[in-house]
Protein backbone atom coordinates (compact mmCIF):
# COMPACT_ATOMS: atom_id res chain seq x y z
CA UNK A 1 0.00 0.00 0.00
CA UNK A 2 1.20 3.53 -0.72
CA UNK A 3 2.02 5.91 2.32
CA UNK A 4 -0.48 8.24 3.02
CA UNK A 5 -0.86 11.55 1.31
CA UNK A 6 -1.01 13.62 4.86
CA UNK A 7 1.93 11.48 6.13
CA UNK A 8 4.18 12.21 3.21
CA UNK A 9 3.96 15.89 3.00
CA UNK A 10 3.95 15.91 6.71
CA UNK A 11 6.80 14.32 6.19
CA UNK A 12 8.74 16.68 3.49
CA UNK A 13 7.49 19.75 5.29
CA UNK A 14 8.48 18.79 8.87
CA UNK A 15 12.27 17.93 7.68
CA UNK A 16 12.56 21.36 6.55
CA UNK A 17 13.12 22.02 10.62
CA UNK A 18 13.48 18.80 12.42
CA UNK A 19 17.24 17.09 12.18
CA UNK A 20 17.14 14.13 14.23
CA UNK A 21 19.82 11.29 14.99
CA UNK A 22 17.70 8.81 13.47
CA UNK A 23 15.72 9.87 10.41
CA UNK A 24 13.44 6.69 11.58
CA UNK A 25 12.23 9.15 14.20
CA UNK A 26 11.33 11.76 11.99
CA UNK A 27 9.39 8.98 9.87
CA UNK A 28 7.51 8.12 12.99
CA UNK A 29 6.62 11.45 14.21
CA UNK A 30 5.18 12.57 10.75
CA UNK A 31 3.13 9.00 10.96
CA UNK A 32 1.79 9.93 14.37
CA UNK A 33 1.15 13.16 13.82
CA UNK A 34 -0.84 12.70 10.81
CA UNK A 35 -2.87 10.16 13.04
CA UNK A 36 -3.64 12.66 15.47
CA UNK A 37 -4.73 15.13 13.01
CA UNK A 38 -7.09 12.89 11.61
CA UNK A 39 -8.35 10.78 14.41
CA UNK A 40 -8.39 13.98 16.36
CA UNK A 41 -7.05 12.39 19.81
CA UNK A 42 -4.61 11.68 21.99
CA UNK A 43 -5.40 7.42 22.15
CA UNK A 44 -2.61 5.72 20.80
CA UNK A 45 -4.67 2.39 19.99
CA UNK A 46 -7.00 5.31 18.27
CA UNK A 47 -4.61 6.25 15.70
CA UNK A 48 -4.05 2.37 14.16
CA UNK A 49 -6.89 3.07 11.13
CA UNK A 50 -4.10 5.71 10.06
CA UNK A 51 -1.13 3.66 10.51
CA UNK A 52 -2.42 0.46 8.00
CA UNK A 53 0.13 1.68 5.21
CA UNK A 54 2.41 -0.26 7.35
CA UNK A 55 2.02 -4.07 6.89
CA UNK A 56 1.66 -5.20 10.69
CA UNK A 57 -0.96 -6.21 12.97
CA UNK A 58 -2.45 -3.95 15.77
CA UNK A 59 -0.12 -5.26 18.77
CA UNK A 60 2.87 -4.69 16.42
CA UNK A 61 1.58 -1.05 16.17
CA UNK A 62 1.13 -0.39 19.49
CA UNK A 63 4.42 -1.70 20.78
CA UNK A 64 6.58 0.43 17.95
CA UNK A 65 3.76 3.52 19.36
CA UNK A 66 4.34 2.88 23.06
CA UNK A 67 8.44 2.91 22.07
CA UNK A 68 8.80 5.66 20.79
CA UNK A 69 6.76 8.07 23.34
CA UNK A 70 9.00 6.27 25.95
CA UNK A 71 12.31 6.62 23.84
CA UNK A 72 14.63 8.74 25.37
CA UNK A 73 16.06 9.92 22.18
CA UNK A 74 12.25 11.88 21.10
CA UNK A 75 12.38 15.25 22.63
CA UNK A 76 10.88 18.65 22.35
CA UNK A 77 14.49 20.30 21.54
CA UNK A 78 14.79 17.85 18.59
CA UNK A 79 11.05 17.37 17.08
CA UNK A 80 9.06 20.62 18.37
CA UNK A 81 11.35 23.84 18.68
CA UNK A 82 12.52 23.82 15.07
CA UNK A 83 8.63 24.20 13.93
CA UNK A 84 7.90 26.65 16.86
CA UNK A 85 11.20 28.94 15.93
CA UNK A 86 9.52 29.03 12.58
CA UNK A 87 6.35 29.82 13.49
CA UNK A 88 7.59 33.14 16.00
CA UNK A 89 9.39 34.78 13.29
CA UNK A 90 7.17 37.59 13.06
CA UNK A 91 7.93 37.85 16.78
CA UNK A 92 11.51 39.42 16.92
CA UNK A 93 11.89 42.51 18.75
CA UNK A 94 8.01 42.61 19.62
CA UNK A 95 6.12 42.68 22.47
CA UNK A 96 4.90 38.63 23.69
CA UNK A 97 2.71 37.62 26.63
CA UNK A 98 3.58 34.54 28.39
CA UNK A 99 1.38 32.24 30.65
CA UNK A 100 2.48 29.97 33.35
CA UNK A 101 0.06 27.65 35.01
CA UNK A 102 -0.71 23.93 35.43
CA UNK A 103 -2.78 21.10 35.14
CA UNK A 104 -3.66 17.79 36.72
CA UNK A 105 -4.59 14.33 34.56
CA UNK A 106 -6.02 11.61 37.12
CA UNK A 107 -5.09 13.40 40.00
CA UNK A 108 -1.26 11.67 39.34
CA UNK A 109 0.37 13.80 37.01
CA UNK A 110 1.15 17.55 36.68
CA UNK A 111 1.40 19.21 33.21
CA UNK A 112 3.15 22.42 33.44
CA UNK A 113 3.28 24.39 30.79
CA UNK A 114 4.82 27.92 29.52
CA UNK A 115 2.78 29.25 26.92
CA UNK A 116 2.40 32.66 24.42
CA UNK A 117 -1.03 34.16 24.57
CA UNK A 118 -2.51 34.68 21.05
CA UNK A 119 -5.90 35.31 19.65
CA UNK A 120 -7.36 34.12 22.34
CA UNK A 121 -5.74 30.94 22.84
CA UNK A 122 -2.51 29.67 23.90
CA UNK A 123 0.44 28.54 22.45
CA UNK A 124 3.05 25.42 24.33
CA UNK A 125 6.47 27.44 24.74
CA UNK A 126 7.99 24.44 27.13
CA UNK A 127 6.20 21.68 28.72
CA UNK A 128 6.90 18.92 31.43
CA UNK A 129 4.51 16.34 33.10
CA UNK A 130 5.67 15.35 36.34
CA UNK A 131 4.62 12.62 38.59
CA UNK A 132 2.86 14.54 41.52
CA UNK A 133 -0.45 14.52 43.30
CA UNK A 134 -0.98 18.36 43.27
CA UNK A 135 -1.43 21.10 40.52
CA UNK A 136 0.95 23.57 43.23
CA UNK A 137 4.49 22.98 42.20
CA UNK A 138 7.78 24.47 43.08
CA UNK A 139 10.36 26.67 41.55
CA UNK A 140 12.81 24.07 40.84
CA UNK A 141 9.64 21.92 38.83
CA UNK A 142 9.91 24.59 35.93
CA UNK A 143 12.92 26.34 36.44
CA UNK A 144 13.82 24.27 33.13
CA UNK A 145 10.93 25.56 31.25
CA UNK A 146 11.46 29.17 31.71
CA UNK A 147 15.12 28.72 30.60
CA UNK A 148 13.79 26.81 27.38
CA UNK A 149 10.83 29.14 26.81
CA UNK A 150 14.11 32.26 26.90
CA UNK A 151 15.72 30.29 24.26
CA UNK A 152 12.88 29.56 22.38
CA UNK A 153 11.74 33.40 21.72
CA UNK A 154 12.94 35.64 19.11
CA UNK A 155 15.86 38.19 19.87
CA UNK A 156 14.59 41.28 21.81
CA UNK A 157 11.67 40.09 22.22
CA UNK A 158 10.02 42.09 25.13
CA UNK A 159 8.26 39.50 27.26
CA UNK A 160 5.26 39.58 30.20
CA UNK A 161 4.57 36.48 32.52
CA UNK A 162 1.51 36.36 33.96
CA UNK A 163 0.56 33.52 36.74
CA UNK A 164 -2.00 32.83 39.17
CA UNK A 165 -1.22 32.47 42.85
CA UNK A 166 0.18 29.10 43.21
CA UNK A 167 3.17 30.86 41.76
CA UNK A 168 4.04 33.46 44.13
CA UNK A 169 7.84 32.35 44.62
CA UNK A 170 10.61 34.69 45.62
CA UNK A 171 12.95 32.58 43.20
CA UNK A 172 10.61 33.15 39.99
CA UNK A 173 10.56 36.89 40.13
CA UNK A 174 14.05 37.59 41.21
CA UNK A 175 14.60 35.07 37.66
CA UNK A 176 12.24 37.01 35.92
CA UNK A 177 14.01 40.01 37.35
CA UNK A 178 17.18 38.75 36.46
CA UNK A 179 15.95 38.31 32.63
CA UNK A 180 14.11 41.66 32.87
CA UNK A 181 10.50 40.17 31.97
CA UNK A 182 7.97 41.64 33.09
CA UNK A 183 5.24 40.07 35.30
CA UNK A 184 1.89 40.01 37.15
CA UNK A 185 1.03 37.56 39.51
CA UNK A 186 -1.87 37.00 41.27
CA UNK A 187 -1.18 37.14 44.95
CA UNK A 188 -2.76 35.29 48.43
CA UNK A 189 -4.27 36.59 50.79
CA UNK A 190 -2.01 35.87 53.42
CA UNK A 191 1.02 37.18 51.90
CA UNK A 192 2.60 39.98 53.63
CA UNK A 193 3.13 43.66 52.27
CA UNK A 194 5.69 45.92 53.82
CA UNK A 195 4.05 49.25 52.51
CA UNK A 196 6.69 52.51 51.84
CA UNK A 197 5.67 53.74 55.24
CA UNK A 198 7.49 51.17 56.76
CA UNK A 199 4.17 48.92 57.88
CA UNK A 200 3.59 45.49 56.91
CA UNK A 201 0.05 44.14 56.40
CA UNK A 202 -1.30 41.07 54.99
CA UNK A 203 -3.05 40.91 51.49
CA UNK A 204 -6.11 40.55 52.83
CA UNK A 205 -5.97 43.59 55.14
CA UNK A 206 -5.63 46.08 51.85
CA UNK A 207 -8.16 44.58 50.04
CA UNK A 208 -10.86 47.60 49.05
CA UNK A 209 -14.24 47.85 50.12
CA UNK A 210 -16.93 46.93 47.14
CA UNK A 211 -16.58 48.64 44.37
CA UNK A 212 -13.63 50.15 44.80
CA UNK A 213 -9.48 49.99 43.45
CA UNK A 214 -6.48 50.15 45.71
CA UNK A 215 -3.09 50.80 44.08
CA UNK A 216 0.12 50.76 46.26
CA UNK A 217 2.96 51.22 44.32
CA UNK A 218 6.86 50.75 45.98
CA UNK A 219 5.95 47.73 48.17
CA UNK A 220 8.50 44.80 48.92
CA UNK A 221 7.27 40.82 49.24
CA UNK A 222 9.09 38.31 50.09
CA UNK A 223 11.89 40.44 51.89
CA UNK A 224 13.46 41.61 49.29
CA UNK A 225 11.53 41.76 46.29
CA UNK A 226 9.95 45.89 45.50
CA UNK A 227 6.97 45.65 42.99
CA UNK A 228 3.79 46.88 43.06
CA UNK A 229 -0.02 45.88 44.08
CA UNK A 230 -3.20 46.21 42.89
CA UNK A 231 -6.56 45.45 44.20
CA UNK A 232 -9.84 45.39 43.56
CA UNK A 233 -13.49 44.90 44.41
CA UNK A 234 -15.50 43.91 41.67
CA UNK A 235 -19.58 45.90 41.61
CA UNK A 236 -21.06 42.57 41.64
CA UNK A 237 -19.12 41.34 45.11
CA UNK A 238 -17.21 39.01 44.23
CA UNK A 239 -14.31 38.06 45.32
CA UNK A 240 -11.82 40.58 45.57
CA UNK A 241 -8.65 40.43 43.36
CA UNK A 242 -4.65 41.40 44.14
CA UNK A 243 -2.45 41.05 41.61
CA UNK A 244 1.61 42.04 42.00
CA UNK A 245 3.54 43.16 39.06
CA UNK A 246 6.99 44.33 38.09
CA UNK A 247 5.27 47.82 36.89
CA UNK A 248 3.77 50.68 38.18
CA UNK A 249 -0.11 49.35 38.58
CA UNK A 250 -2.86 50.94 37.03
CA UNK A 251 -6.45 49.82 36.11
CA UNK A 252 -4.66 47.96 32.63
CA UNK A 253 -3.19 45.85 35.25
CA UNK A 254 -6.09 43.77 35.54
CA UNK A 255 -7.01 43.92 31.88
CA UNK A 256 -3.41 42.43 31.34
CA UNK A 257 -3.86 40.04 33.72
CA UNK A 258 -7.38 38.99 32.49
CA UNK A 259 -5.21 37.41 29.15
CA UNK A 260 -4.35 34.75 31.04
CA UNK A 261 -7.99 33.39 31.39
CA UNK A 262 -8.84 33.55 27.92
CA UNK A 263 -5.37 31.81 26.96
CA UNK A 264 -3.70 28.66 28.72
CA UNK A 265 -7.08 27.79 30.46
CA UNK A 266 -8.60 27.29 27.17
CA UNK A 267 -5.30 25.85 26.04
CA UNK A 268 -5.36 22.82 28.67
CA UNK A 269 -9.54 22.13 27.83
CA UNK A 270 -8.46 21.53 24.26
CA UNK A 271 -5.50 18.84 25.13
CA UNK A 272 -8.88 17.43 27.38
CA UNK A 273 -12.44 17.26 26.20
CA UNK A 274 -12.58 20.01 23.65
CA UNK A 275 -10.11 18.77 21.15
CA UNK A 276 -7.70 15.90 22.05
CA UNK A 277 -8.84 14.10 24.83
CA UNK A 278 -5.64 13.19 26.15
CA UNK A 279 -7.39 11.66 29.32
CA UNK A 280 -8.18 8.75 27.41
CA UNK A 281 -4.37 7.97 26.43
CA UNK A 282 -4.07 5.30 29.29
CA UNK A 283 0.06 6.36 29.87
CA UNK A 284 0.83 6.32 33.51
CA UNK A 285 4.54 7.62 32.96
CA UNK A 286 5.37 10.85 32.84
CA UNK A 287 8.13 10.85 30.12
CA UNK A 288 5.79 8.65 27.89
CA UNK A 289 2.94 11.83 28.58
CA UNK A 290 5.73 14.67 28.18
CA UNK A 291 6.18 12.83 24.64
CA UNK A 292 2.12 12.22 23.67
CA UNK A 293 1.63 16.45 24.87
CA UNK A 294 4.80 17.67 22.61
CA UNK A 295 3.16 15.16 19.49
CA UNK A 296 -0.14 17.04 20.31
CA UNK A 297 1.72 20.39 20.73
CA UNK A 298 3.09 19.80 17.22
CA UNK A 299 -0.37 18.89 15.49
CA UNK A 300 -1.67 21.72 17.51
CA UNK A 301 0.88 24.15 15.70
CA UNK A 302 0.24 22.68 12.51
CA UNK A 303 -3.81 23.41 12.70
CA UNK A 304 -3.24 26.84 14.17
CA UNK A 305 -1.27 27.53 11.19
CA UNK A 306 -3.32 26.03 8.48
CA UNK A 307 -6.68 27.87 10.99
CA UNK A 308 -5.00 31.58 10.55
CA UNK A 309 -4.42 30.96 7.25
CA UNK A 310 -7.94 30.22 6.04
CA UNK A 311 -8.55 33.46 8.10
CA UNK A 312 -6.04 35.54 6.08
CA UNK A 313 -7.29 34.19 2.84
CA UNK A 314 -10.78 35.43 3.61
CA UNK A 315 -11.89 31.67 3.63
CA UNK A 316 -13.63 31.50 7.07
CA UNK A 317 -17.14 31.79 6.25
CA UNK A 318 -16.36 28.09 4.41
CA UNK A 319 -15.64 26.35 7.99
CA UNK A 320 -17.62 28.53 10.32
CA UNK A 321 -20.82 29.64 10.23
CA UNK A 322 -20.80 32.77 12.79
CA UNK A 323 -21.29 35.69 11.62
CA UNK A 324 -18.06 36.43 13.02
CA UNK A 325 -14.95 33.69 14.11
CA UNK A 326 -16.63 31.55 16.47
CA UNK A 327 -14.22 28.86 16.50
CA UNK A 328 -10.72 28.71 17.39
CA UNK A 329 -7.91 28.64 15.03
CA UNK A 330 -7.43 25.09 16.31
CA UNK A 331 -11.07 24.15 15.21
CA UNK A 332 -10.99 26.08 12.19
CA UNK A 333 -7.37 24.31 11.01
CA UNK A 334 -8.70 20.87 11.77
CA UNK A 335 -11.69 21.60 9.38
CA UNK A 336 -9.47 22.61 6.78
CA UNK A 337 -7.69 19.41 7.19
CA UNK A 338 -10.39 17.08 7.05
CA UNK A 339 -11.42 19.71 3.51
CA UNK A 340 -8.26 19.14 2.32
CA UNK A 341 -7.99 15.75 2.74
CA UNK A 342 -11.77 14.96 1.34
CA UNK A 343 -10.37 17.17 -2.08
CA UNK A 344 -7.13 15.45 -2.06
CA UNK A 345 -5.85 18.97 -2.12
CA UNK A 346 -1.89 19.21 -0.91
CA UNK A 347 -1.41 20.65 2.38
CA UNK A 348 -0.42 23.89 2.52
CA UNK A 349 3.13 25.43 2.94
CA UNK A 350 3.38 25.92 6.75
CA UNK A 351 4.56 30.22 7.25
CA UNK A 352 4.85 32.05 9.96
CA UNK A 353 2.07 33.20 12.24
CA UNK A 354 1.50 37.03 11.97
CA UNK A 355 2.54 39.22 14.71
CA UNK A 356 -0.45 40.92 15.33
CA UNK A 357 -3.05 38.98 17.84
CA UNK A 358 -6.60 38.87 16.53
CA UNK A 359 -9.73 39.33 18.82
CA UNK A 360 -10.60 35.79 20.36
CA UNK A 361 -13.26 33.81 19.19
CA UNK A 362 -17.01 34.20 20.29
CA UNK A 363 -19.58 31.53 19.68
CA UNK A 364 -22.32 34.10 20.32
CA UNK A 365 -23.38 37.66 21.26
CA UNK A 366 -23.43 36.83 24.76
CA UNK A 367 -20.51 35.52 24.90
CA UNK A 368 -18.97 38.66 22.73
CA UNK A 369 -20.37 41.01 25.22
CA UNK A 370 -19.13 39.16 28.48
CA UNK A 371 -15.42 39.54 26.77
CA UNK A 372 -16.19 43.05 25.86
CA UNK A 373 -17.49 43.66 29.54
CA UNK A 374 -15.92 46.58 31.27
CA UNK A 375 -16.19 47.19 35.09
CA UNK A 376 -16.64 50.66 36.44
CA UNK A 377 -15.37 51.35 39.92
CA UNK A 378 -16.62 54.53 42.04
CA UNK A 379 -13.32 55.15 43.46
CA UNK A 380 -9.36 54.66 42.60
CA UNK A 381 -7.04 55.39 45.34
CA UNK A 382 -3.24 55.26 44.79
CA UNK A 383 -0.86 54.31 47.96
CA UNK A 384 3.12 55.71 46.98
CA UNK A 385 5.68 56.80 48.55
Amino acid sequence: MTSPELYRQLRTQLSQWVTPKDQRHLTGCAEMVAAILQSQTGCLSRWLPYLSHRSCNARAHLGRLSYFVHNDAIDAETFYDPLLRHCLQTFEGKAAVLTLDTSMLWDQFCLIEVCLAWGGRSLTLAQQVIEHGSATVGFTDYSSLLERALNLLPTGCRVTLLADRGFEHGKLIRWLQQHQWDWAIRAKSDLLITLPSGRTRAVQDLLPPSNQVHLFHNVTVLSDIHCHLAAAHQPDGADAWAVLSGKPTTLKTFTLYGERFGGIEPHFKDYKSAAFDITDSRLRNAKALTCLVMLLDIAYLIAWMLGVRAVQLGQLHRLDWHSQRGLSFLQLGLRELATLGYKRLPLPWLRPLPYQSPPPASASKHKRTIQDLMFTFSRVTLFSA
